[in-house]
């Protein structure tokens, strides 16, 4: 199995609530707010992701951290870059410096750079905004939406069916 580490996941959690508003700058702890992720780990995160030039760090009054371009210009594969180094599913790639005593008698010595690749690019192929949670949107289960209101009387009479869908 692939698996991001759980500082990674943190860190697209809180850039997609801040890509939801570009303009917007956040504080460290109205990030842990906003976000549920824990105080400690957003301050290490933030300083990380600013430093990667994925945010921008704003001192002062006003200060916080503010998206360094549009969510659509940030890749997930720069965001995974940025806190866990390459990306690739083997040390053994090329261009890496790697101690594995049986590189010069293995079959998959460089194969595997085909692979990570294609994950590579999968993951450029995806972008912070493409990561913004979408709102749910309330429509009716069927065409008959029945709805009396008797002014003047203290009675409603509603009848209503809803199911939850995701906006596009």
């Amino acid at each position: 199995m692939i698996r991001l580490n759980k500082m990674t996941d943190y860190a697209v959690v809180m850039l997609s609530h801040m890509a939801g508003d570009n303009d917007r700058r956040v504080t460290a702890a109205q990030m842990a707010l906003d976000s549920g992720v824990p105080s400690p780990s957003v301050s290490k995160l933030l300083k990380q992701l600013s430093k990667a030039d994925i945010l921008t760090s704003h001192r002062g009054a006003g200060g916080g951290y503010s998206l360094d371009r549009a969510a659509g210009d940030i890749s997930v594969a720069e965001i995974i870059t940025a806190l866990e180094g390459p990306i690739a599913l083997t040390a053994c790639i090329d261009g890496t410096d790697t101690s594995c005593g049986s590189l010069p008698l293995c079959s998959m010595s460089g194969h595997w750079n085909q692979v990570n690749r294609a994950i590579q690019g999968a993951l450029e192929g995806v972008s912070l905004a493409d990561m913004i949670p979408r709102p749910f949107a309330f429509e009716p289960a069927s065409d008959e939406l029945k709805l009396k209101i008797t002014t003047g009387v203290q009675q409603t009479d509603i009848k209503t069916e809803t199911r939850i869908t995701r906006a596009p």
